[in-house]
């Protein structure tokens, strides 16, 4: 008999049947991923809900005003309870399937897992002993307090000055975290210190009528009736003679007689008694990065090298006769270079943002709604502050958000730099990003107010490189300004990581600043100053810019005649804020999609 070889196939016929009964039925995967999803937002839910309990102040920025009356409580007792449910938090998160996701759920994961190992890194390095910098603090923020929150009632009224009368209480949580830092050594610098009370003194020593709290009871909205508003004026002329002056008082006191005096004379953070250990936690917070101090500070030399090249060449284009500090010299002194008066600066600081708004469709498909303007910085804080800053409006507000560019000291403000401080804190930068961040509607809320510096100072300085593009640097001199401000940036790797982790000195820091860029020397010092009282932050700028224009090279190299600029913004800031980790998997994510689309 001639027999045929039995065909295998059969064979596996029950074998499979068996393995699909061991696999889980595609409605089964399906009940599962969401079943993932819901509980992954519950969390979400519960502990937005939560932190905007615990700081009110957050809440009313974030258009929430169910907290409007209340001040956070923020005493070392609170913090502590925060942290611990911080931990319950993440255990929750650590008990979800990641893997059962959808994408953009595991984004809102890991982000959500990055913010809530921050925190808990940030308390256990007793961060809560530096409630102030150089250029800010609560003191200073509650002087805004009027531009922060909705005075469109009566009620919101009400809301405005109860928290004036919970002002000593607040005054008195600081000072006990200050004194905390006292104790244990753990200070801001006295050096940076001189002249700090300036930003104090006015608010201590002003009367009711010029208070920066009065001007919300010389004029009310049509929704405060008449006949309440007398009401208002004496509640207030009394929260802010009984309440605000006594505790700006008790705050004056305080830093002038003792913490100033007992403020440690060394300069660094690893100085004090653990401070190795809190820098190297702030050297991965701000570039959320696993990277190290010695790292950071050898980038920072190779971009300083790079960057020093094309500065020479601007300079020898110019034909100038001298060296590079005869150019910075030249550039510090000429009266052509400087603003006459504040009217002019201001004028000229509108005139480029207003030319940057043509600019934005031919770069961004997607633009926020909220509007933005151009103001000067406050008086009272302006001495030692930087040149400009944004300041954002809260989510639903009637206010715009703030491009702020400082008068203080005229000779010390040069239009070269303008055109890129303009472009990194208006638009395309900080206004852009930060509204944009706020109107995306699909992601949960605590994404769409976060901000990480390294994405949003990396933004920005990424934003000055733009200009270039956009043709906003008319002169090589402006281009000159674009490049010592990307100097500044690249310097500041240098400068944070030699002041905190190699002992650097002050005048080190300074004269390496002042060496390699055209910015002003009293800019130079206030720069200095913010970087000794502020470790680790001034990382984010170039490391993450690094990052943008990296990725921005593998997108137009992967893509060719395929790349779209528009399309390639967009994919950046489609996420809001987040780690750069997550920034390069989303950008090649954008490259594979692109190159799959052709």
């Amino acid at each position: 008999m001639n027999r045929q070889p039995r065909h295998p196939r059969p064979r596996l016929v029950p074998i499979l049947a068996c393995l699909a009964c061991l696999l889980p039925a595609p409605s089964s995967v399906a009940a599962e991923a969401n079943d993932a999803a819901v509980a992954l937002h519950d969390l979400f839910a519960r502990e937005w809900a939560f932190r905007l309990r615990e700081n009110p102040l957050q809440a009313t920025a974030s258009g929430v005003h169910d907290y409007n009356h209340l001040l956070p409580d923020v005493s070392i007792a609170a913090r502590q309870r925060r942290a611990e449910q911080d931990k319950t938090f993440l255990d929750e998160l650590a008990a979800l399937d990641r893997a059962a996701l959808a994408h953009a759920d595991r984004i809102s994961y890991d982000l959500f897992h990055w913010q809530l190992t921050q925190r808990l890194s940030r308390f256990a390095h007793h961060d809560f002993r530096f409630p102030l910098t150089v250029d800010s603090g609560f003191h200073i923020a509650f002087a805004r307090l009027a531009n922060d929150m909705p005075l469109d009632n009566t009620q919101d009224y009400r809301n405005y000055i109860a928290r004036l009368n919970a002002f000593p209480a607040f005054v008195d949580q600081h000072i006990a975290l200050l004194r905390d830092g006292l104790t244990n050594g753990w200070t801001m610098p006295a050096v940076v210190l001189e002249g700090y009370e300036a930003t104090i003194t006015s608010h201590a020593q002003a009367a009711v009528e010029a208070s920066a709290f009065w001007p919300p009871f010389t004029r009310f909205p049509p929704g405060v009736a008449t006949e309440e508003r007398d009401a208002l004026v004496a509640a207030a002329r009394a929260a802010i003679q009984d309440a605000v002056i006594p505790g700006y008082q008790a705050f004056l006191r305080f830093m002038t007689e003792d913490y100033i005096p007992g403020a440690r004379s060394t300069t660094g953070a690893s100085a004090m008694e653990g401070g190795e250990a809190f820098y190297d936690a702030r050297v991965r917070h701000f570039t959320t990065l696993d990277t190290s101090a010695k790292e950071v500070h050898e980038i920072g030399l190779r971009q300083v090298a790079r960057i020093r090249a094309e500065m020479e060449a601007i300079i020898e284009d110019l034909a100038f006769e001298g060296s590079f500090a005869d150019f910075l010299r030249f550039l510090r002194t000429d009266p052509r270079f400087y603003p006459e008066t504040p009217e002019e600066l201001m004028r000229e600081a509108s005139f480029l943002a207003k030319k940057m708004d043509g600019k934005l469709p031919a770069l961004i498909g997607h633009l926020p709604r909220q509007p933005y303007t151009v103001a000067p910085v406050p008086d009272d804080i302006a001495p030692k502050y930087t040149a400009g800053r944004y300041v954002g409006a809260a989510l639903g507000s009637t206010r715009p958000g703030t491009y702020w560019v400082n008068l203080y000291d005229l000779p010390s403000r040069p239009l070269y730099v303008l055109p890129a401080l303009t472009l990194h804190e208006a638009v395309p930068g900080h206004h852009l990003q930060i509204s944009l961040n706020q109107e995306l509607d699909g992601l949960p809320p605590f994404r769409r107010f976060t901000y990480i510096s390294a994405f949003g100072e990396g933004w920005g300085l990424y934003s000055e490189w733009l200009g270039i593009e956009a043709g906003m640097y008319t002169t090589p001199y402006e281009n000159f300004g674009r490049l010592t401000y990307e100097m500044w940036r690249a310097c500041r790797l240098v400068v944070d990581t030699g002041l905190h982790a190699f002992g650097w000195t002050r005048q080190q820091a300074m004269d390496y600043l002042a060496s390699n860029t055209a910015l002003s020397l009293h800019e130079v010092r206030t720069e200095t100053d913010r970087y000794i009282a502020w470790p680790g932050q001034a990382l984010s700028y170039k490391m993450g810019e690094i990052t943008i224009r990296r990725l921005r090279q593998e997108a137009e190299e992967a893509l060719g005649s395929d790349f779209d600029v528009r399309a390639f913004h967009d994919a950046v800031l489609a996420n809001g804020s987040v780690p750069l980790g997550i920034l390069e998997a989303e950008i090649h994510r954008f490259i594979a999609e692109s190159q799959g689309d052709h």
